[in-house]
């Protein structure tokens, strides 16, 4: 089944627009999809990544006074603020994409990115200095997609392992909608994982999301259009009332609660935003010796760390999601691809420059395609979702984790359906790819995932004496990522 046949498996057969100036500019039409797949796959991609205007100022977010997430000079970046530049900056720059490049895929606070900072980076120096940081990076990166370089990496990329990216996202957003969900959880001293707890589903919210899978799946099976909104939508107000019924309350309250939001009336529908972080940024504040155990070197380092994390994760989310939604060549390039790439990594420069964090490419825009959305029209609705959302961020809050993250197993599931184009026989594609698909989920990162398929990819067919048939580019790209995955023991070494 082809992917798009896959896609209409889940939304019902496209029906296209008659015309007018939305259809013509977006290419509804031309790209077999209709007015209203885009606006249901814009709302889905909206919901399932809306918790990201909680979850960032939770991430790199503070309280005065209180020593969490606090930068060297013990200054923290208010969660209120946090929550209002998270919501502005992920609107615009889903718009931008939407509008420039023509795109489904929505832009935010990127995961990973976000913590490296407030763990890694700004213990070292001030909020306003690693915010520079990521300026500089997202600068970067707009220069590598100004001269076409990202985009000749992406095309260099062998389709094997553009089908093993593909699926291996898939197992990614699975995995997270699982963790997320409780589902899934860590251990103390045994395995790593385990289902629930002592192997049984421990709490009602997880419940709620257990049954939320089957019925989008049922949904999806019977190619109900909106399967995934409509299961979204039904799974919140069984959320409502449940909580309404058990009071269960925050997991962080208590062990048996929800795991983010917790359902229920909020306790105001709106206020006027606090965008005072806009503009709060030192570029070079890293690199000028303000800070003692900050040096030139390990200013460069960061950067280095930050440009390798936004430039991979977002080609491997644009491949997969753009191969999930039919928009590659025959070649299996993604057309127009150069100006989403510089669309993301303006992502960094705004984000950075309003405090908000690097931005990019949100793996939960497959959601939207899998809801049918195959043109930046669904962004231009995701976008203002999350501009209204500035304004009224405590009626988002209503809608629980355990309600949308069923959508992300569903989606994973036919995301994973990519690796029927690789040819598993051959082991010299099998590998790279097995390990592309499994290091994403396991390490909780696109890049390592891309950066060990591409290394190994380069050994095993040096090894069958093909080294000349790999691209110079993999080669430089395998050459960094090795060095990347292996600063710690090159560390030792050195000092």
């Amino acid at each position: 089944m082809s992917d798009s046949k896959q896609t209409e498996a889940v939304t019902g057969a496209p029906q296209r627009p008659t015309g007018g100036a939305v259809d013509r500019f977006f290419k509804i039409g031309m790209r077999g999809s209709s007015y209203g797949r885009e606006v249901r796959g814009g709302l889905v991609t909206f919901f399932t990544m809306a918790y990201i205007v909680v979850l960032n100022p939770i991430i790199i977010g503070g309280i005065p006074g209180v020593d969490h997430n606090t930068d060297i000079n013990g200054n923290v970046l208010p969660f209120e603020q946090v929550a209002a530049v998270t919501a502005l900056v992920a609107g615009i720059m889903t718009l931008l994409m939407g509008l420039v490049a023509n795109f489904p895929f929505a832009i935010a606070a990127g995961l990973g990115i976000n913590s490296l900072l407030a763990v890694t980076i700004a213990p070292h120096m001030s909020w306003p200095a690693a915010m520079g940081l990521v300026v500089i990076d997202g600068i970067i990166i707009v220069i590598l997609g100004v001269t076409g370089f990202r985009t000749a990496v992406f095309n260099a990329v062998p389709a094997e392992l553009k089908s093993a990216i593909a699926a291996g996202i898939g197992a990614f957003i699975a995995f997270i909608g699982l963790v997320d969900s409780g589902f899934v959880t860590r251990t103390e001293g045994g395995p790593p994982v385990q289902l629930g707890v002592d192997g049984s589903i421990a709490t009602v919210p997880t419940l709620i999301f257990s049954i939320g899978v089957l019925l989008m799946g049922v949904l999806t099976v019977r190619k109900v259009p909106g399967a995934l909104l409509i299961g979204i939508i039904v799974m919140t107000i069984v959320s409502l009332i449940v909580e309404s019924i058990l009071k269960l309350g925050s997991a962080h309250e208590n062990d048996g609660g929800w795991a983010m939001n917790v359902p229920g009336a909020p306790d105001s529908f709106g206020s006027l935003p606090d965008l005072s972080l806009v503009g709060d940024v030192d570029l070079f504040g890293a690199f000028n010796g303000s800070f003692a155990d900050v040096g030139v070197l390990m200013a460069c380092v960061f950067v280095f760390t930050l440009v390798l994390s936004n430039f991979f994760d977002a080609m491997g989310t644009m491949t997969g999601v753009g191969k999930e939604a039919d928009l590659l060549d025959e070649k299996g390039n993604l057309p127009g691809i150069g100006k989403g790439l510089v669309v993301e990594g303006a992502g960094a420069i705004v984000g950075g420059g309003a405090s908000a964090s690097s931005n990019t490419v949100f793996v939960e825009s497959a959601a939207g395609v899998a809801e049918g959305a195959r043109t930046g029209m669904a962004n231009v609705v995701t976008g203002l979702l999350f501009l209204i959302a500035m304004f009224f961020t405590p009626l988002y809050q209503v809608v629980p984790m355990e309600a949308v993250t069923p959508a992300l197993v569903v989606v994973g599931a036919l995301m994973v359906a990519q690796v029927r184009d690789i040819d598993f026989s051959r082991f010299e594609y099998a590998l790279p790819a097995f390990l592309t698909i499994m290091v994403m989920p396991f390490t909780y990162s696109i890049a390592n995932g891309i950066g060990v398929g591409f290394i190994s990819w380069v050994v095993l067919a040096s090894a069958r004496g093909k080294w000349r048939t790999v691209h110079p580019l993999l080669w430089v790209v395998a050459i960094l990522f090795a060095l990347y995955f292996a600063r710690g023991p090159i560390s030792t070494l050195i000092g």
